[in-house]
């Protein structure tokens, strides 16, 4: 018979018993006894304890001696990494984009920090007639644009990086970019203002994992007749939230 892909449909009940275990004991957040476990499960807890016994040698749980309880085992941390580092950060992070581009109004991205640069993946597009138009894999100039300020606060200035004037608002004083790149730092989000084009604006977050690694950028853009300075900082909320939201998961 060819395979379909699909998972098939008749379950093992011993697997679903010892899925069942670990729920239990992960609605705990504790350490727990096989009586214990087995009344919450509604099984005898001679067939419990065969289950402990086999997820214990899997390392998915753990068997405390002084008191015969158990609780959630340190294997699990680790496939939990592994099934995280297999995530699609494009995936997670979209209906983000599209949230923030209804509250906003304006054009939503989401932007990857390479080594030396910062590359747009996804965004959501503003639906009114005058907008920003963004594309996927284009790279955002670092001292010009309020992603690339977010990955200088993160990863500071490439040696030998040259500070091209792209408008008469672009910062090309070193000392000067500087200062605001620590301030971006303080405050936890960057702008930009008619410093890529005349007439655009951006504001962007950074999104970092459990060890504060910057893993990805969430910003909001739009034209600078429109997304004025006041009307970007009240986008500065809902972009933070998203990015903790989208910290989360990654």
């Amino acid at each position: 018979m060819a395979r379909t892909g699909k998972p098939a449909v008749r379950q093992v009940e011993s697997v679903q018993r010892a899925v069942a275990v670990l729920d239990v004991l992960a609605d705990e957040g504790g350490d727990l006894g096989t009586s214990e476990i087995a009344r919450r499960m509604g099984v005898n807890a001679s067939s419990v304890s065969r289950l402990l016994a086999t997820l214990v040698e899997a390392g998915l749980v753990q068997h405390l001696a002084p008191t015969g309880q158990y609780r959630l085992g340190m294997r699990l941390l680790q496939l939990a990494g592994v099934a995280r580092a297999n995530l699609d950060i494009r995936a997670l992070a979209r209906p983000y984009l599209e949230q923030l581009t209804e509250l906003t109004g304006e054009t939503a991205t989401l932007s990857l920090p390479g080594e030396h640069e910062v590359m747009t993946l996804d965004f959501a597009q503003s639906d009114r007639s005058v907008r920003s138009v963004a594309a996927v894999g284009r790279n955002s100039v670092l001292h010009a644009t309020s992603a690339g300020k977010v990955f200088l606060a993160w990863r500071g200035l490439p040696a030998g990086y040259h500070l091209t004037a792209y408008t008469s608002r672009t910062i090309t004083d070193r000392a000067a970019l500087e200062t605001e790149i620590e301030q971006v730092r303080t405050r936890g989000w960057a702008q930009a203002v008619r410093e890529r084009e005349e007439e655009l604006t951006g504001v962007a977050v950074g999104v970092a994992d459990s060890g504060g690694v910057l893993v990805a950028i969430l910003g909001v853009q739009g034209p600078s007749t429109r997304f004025s300075e006041a009307v970007m900082q009240e986008a500065v909320e809902p972009l933070r939230h998203r990015a903790r939201l989208l910290a989360s998961v990654v």
